[in-house]
């Protein structure tokens, strides 16, 4: 046991005093949830709109007070023609134009009731689409409070209520998936370099006559990471806090617990990588392209799993990510405990045992 606490001791202290690993391991991090919780978002926010009003009256006028005061759209232009519209776009003035018809406020209290244009930029259609739906919900607010049925009574309004994230905030989805992201690159790449640095210069070979078992010296080389890991994972979770106002519904227990269970996956996946490659170059590679990729895209960090062919679906299975942006957001959005989140946590200790299964298995090949 002294020999595995020596071994571990100095393990640490090679980490500590290599300046470049400790700014990977904390800057970088910073560095990433700053990013994806500002820029990786859809929501809309000022958007540039353009006007054609035909109608020039009080009730057009009161729907682009809407419309501007929404918080959503910032009009940018006001057209007399389409040759006008078609130029803003070809420009990129605009991302949206709103074509409003003449006579609304005569138009609006009939039957059919008045009639608007929304024309949208789809060279982004993901975009595109978030537009015109923003601008067709002020406006259908705007109908409604215009309109009045023969019998002066109200036309029925749908009551829509958005539980666990009110406001639409797009941080509730980019906060689980960059710690998801950041935790297993981190964690994953530098383990991975620590085993492949270990044997570029031939002292891994030592280890192995060394008296330490395998699993220990795996155990060793994972701890050290373990307790910067979490304190990467405790810095993400509190920028989300009193960055981007993420909210954290559930136990702060259950939180602890499968961040330190992601973690150790990590680790294990990073230990495990490093028995294959043969060299640093080799391991950053496939711990940076072969899990941030898949993280990103495949984990339902940005693109809806429910929308990728079945194919993809059932690959995104086998990736560890997925269980863990679901088990966050149960946790931290949704307030849920063990009950809601057991299969995601059976699934990662799966995982977990699997890795630091066969890196053991590989270490013990290596020394026969």
């Amino acid at each position: 046991m002294k020999t595995f606490i020596a071994f571990v001791y100095k393990e640490t202290l090679h980490i500590l005093r290599d300046y470049r690993t400790i700014m990977v391991l904390f800057l970088m991090p910073v560095a990433q949830i700053l990013i994806f919780g500002f820029v990786v978002t859809t929501e809309v926010k000022n958007a540039s709109i353009g006007i054609w009003d035909q109608s020039k009256d009080n009730a057009s006028l009161q729907l682009i007070q809407k419309i501007e005061s929404s918080g959503y759209f910032n009009v940018e232009n006001y057209f007399i023609n389409k040759q006008q519209i078609d130029a803003a776009f070809k420009s990129r003035e605009i991302a949206l134009a709103l074509v409003i018809e003449s006579d609304m406020g005569a138009k609006i209290m009939q039957p059919g009731g008045a009639s608007v244009q929304l024309l949208a930029d789809a060279s982004d259609a993901n975009t595109a689409q978030i537009l015109v739906n923003y601008c067709s919900a002020v406006i259908s607010d705007f109908e409604f409070q215009q309109r009045l049925l023969p019998n002066n009574k109200s036309i029925p309004q749908v009551e829509v209520r958005m539980l666990y994230n009110p406001y639409l905030k797009g941080v509730y989805m980019t906060i689980p998936g960059t710690m998801a992201m950041v935790l297993i690159l981190i964690s994953a790449m530098m383990t991975s370099l620590s085993i492949t640095r270990e044997k570029e210069k031939g002292s891994l070979e030592v280890l192995l006559i060394s008296p330490l078992q395998p699993h220990q010296i795996i155990l060793g080389k994972v701890a050290p990471y373990v307790v910067l890991s979490m304190i990467n994972a405790v810095s993400i979770v509190v920028m989300g806090i009193f960055v981007f106002d993420m909210p954290v519904v559930g136990s702060w227990f259950w939180l602890f617990f499968i961040n330190l269970l992601y973690i150790l996956l990590s680790l294990g996946l990073g230990i495990f990588i490093s028995t294959l490659a043969n060299s640093q170059m080799v391991a950053m590679f496939a711990s940076m392209f072969g899990l941030l990729l898949p993280t990103i895209l495949l984990s339902g960090f940005i693109f809806p799993i429910e929308n990728m062919p079945v194919p993809l679906q059932v690959l995104s299975h086998l990736l560890p990510p997925r269980y863990y942006v679901e088990a966050v957001k149960i946790v931290m959005i949704r307030g849920g405990g063990f009950l809601y989140m057991w299969q995601e946590m059976l699934v990662m200790t799966v995982f977990l045992v699997l890795f630091l299964g066969l890196s053991i298995k590989k270490f013990e090949i290596r020394m026969k």
